[in-house]
């Protein structure tokens, strides 16, 4: 196990993508099981159904699999984010912060209609060798139909022991039927940092997923960046559908830009262990031993200018990244509101190789403000495209989920788009559009960002014109 779990680390969770078929959790820690006051009664009634379904059922049922059973329900019923983890779901949890699994290699979510979508199948990843494309719905594994299967579940038929193969039936805007694709699985490394010049003086960083290596391999980035152009003029971080990761990560990111010692999230709930403050100081980011990767960084990028590009899919530690770069009005967040993820899950170990990942807090921007069923609202609201938001403007929030916990505090935000026939306008648009590449010359919003670093106008959203620093309450 890797030294990240030893020591207790803290994760973010986008529950709308999992990058390479893994599930990122949010703010999660590792604690001892906790001694407790036991409901007698209820377990002796537990125990009653147990042995009723044990003699009466049509069919034998072993007592793990039923037991199994109960646990991931009896967690599962209370928000959307707390589950029992069995071992190969653990295990698939440890390897996904280490940025190493086996697997197809796809960023996917959830449609509308209950099926897997495929955000992006990553670069020269099985999946992108088999002909997986952004948009395509899987509708099968193997056969077994995806729609009204628990998305773990679904994950879990994709995974599995490398060099061997998997069927999708995939259904494809373009194609006039399904489409059967057999991918074989196999180890991913994943990336999950990239930089480039994108105009003479203006650079673009864009972070996919908080893991072990990211604050390192944003700070090589950074350097290789400057060393290009000492003379940098502005920088856009890239946040766009980056469903979380490691807090570690997002406070290593956030502390990249931010004074010294600045404080960057903090955490509140029942017990005393989750409220805690966390500071853009080593301790808080390291997860290897060695140097600071942050304390070679050339002081300009603690001045230069900033804008932070989000959307739907910005969830979790992406978004405490935006909201402490807002709340010390260090970058302009530019894009469409986010995820809204801000609950802290803790991590129980239990029995043998499972654990229980539950929720125990929220958490804070440094300006004390609520993520959770909220997000944060752009400082400069821009659609994806020139004409509309496309499908981001259709894709799920935290508000959405059943059962999801609370704000706390300040308003929930309603997000999603009611008129079925704008519904109908999105999807029909969505068809006729090629897949968006981030950070190409096509990426529109990338280009609005441009725009504001050297003060030019920027074309607004035409849903969100509203959206502004005063709404934020600052």
């Amino acid at each position: 196990m890797g030294s990240t779990f030893k020591n207790g680390c803290l994760i973010g969770l986008g529950i709308v993508a999992g990058v390479g078929l893994t599930m990122q959790f949010s703010a999660l820690s590792f604690k001892p099981s906790l001694e407790s006051s036991m409901p007698v009664a209820e377990l002796r009634e537990l125990a009653d159904v147990v042995g009723i379904i044990k003699t009466s059922y049509v069919e034998p049922v072993q007592d793990k699999a039923l037991l199994s059973q109960a646990i991931t329900g009896m967690v599962a019923s209370l928000d959307p984010h707390s589950a029992y983890l069995d071992a190969r779901a653990f295990r698939e949890l440890r390897e996904g912060t280490e940025g190493r699994f086996v697997g197809l290699g796809i960023e996917i979510s959830v449609s509308e209609d209950g099926y897997i979508e495929i955000i992006s199948p990553m670069e020269d990843s099985p999946a992108y060798h088999a002909g997986i494309k952004e948009g395509d719905l899987i509708t099968r594994i193997d056969g077994h139909p995806v729609q009204g299967t628990p998305i773990d579940d679904a994950i879990k038929r994709m995974r599995g022991e490398p060099g061997t193969h998997v069927t999708l039936t995939v259904v494809r805007k373009s194609a006039p039927a399904p489409l059967t694709i057999t991918v074989e699985r196999r180890e991913i490394v994943q990336k999950s940092v990239k930089a480039k010049m994108v105009e003479p003086g203006y650079a673009w960083l864009r972070v996919a997923q908080f893991q072990e290596p990211t604050v390192d391999d944003m700070a090589a980035k950074l350097q290789a960046l400057y060393r290009e152009d000492p003379d940098l003029k502005g920088l856009v971080l890239d946040l766009r559908n980056d469903p979380g990761g490691l807090l570690q990560g997002a406070i290593g990111v956030a502390a990249a830009f931010l004074p010294n010692n600045a404080e960057i999230v903090s955490t509140n709930g029942q017990l005393a262990d989750s409220r805690q403050r966390f500071y853009g100081r080593p301790e808080f980011y390291m997860l290897r031993s060695g140097a600071d990767p942050l304390a070679s960084l050339p002081p300009a990028f603690k001045k230069l200018p900033m804008v932070v590009l989000v959307n739907t899919g910005s969830a979790s530690a992406s978004e405490i990244v935006a909201g402490a770069l807002q709340d010390y009005k260090r970058a302009a967040i530019l894009g469409s509101q986010t995820f809204g993820k801000g609950s802290v899950q803790t991590i129980r170990p239990i029995g043998g190789n499972a654990a229980v990942k539950l929720t125990t807090a929220r958490y804070y921007t440094p300006a004390g403000r609520s993520i959770q069923a909220r997000g944060i609202l752009p400082d400069v609201p821009v659609d994806e495209y020139p004409d509309g938001d496309g499908l981001n403007a259709l894709r799920m929030r935290e508000a959405d989920l059943q059962h999801h916990l609370t704000n706390g505090g300040g308003a929930e935000v309603a997000t999603r788009e009611d008129d079925i026939e704008e519904q109908m306008r999105l999807l029909n648009a969505a068809r006729q559009r090629k897949p968006l590449d981030y950070g190409s010359a096509d990426d529109f919003q990338l280009a609005q960002a441009l725009r504001h670093l050297k003060g030019q106008p920027v074309v607004l959203s035409g849903r969100a014109k509203g959206t502004t620093l005063a709404r934020q309450g600052r």
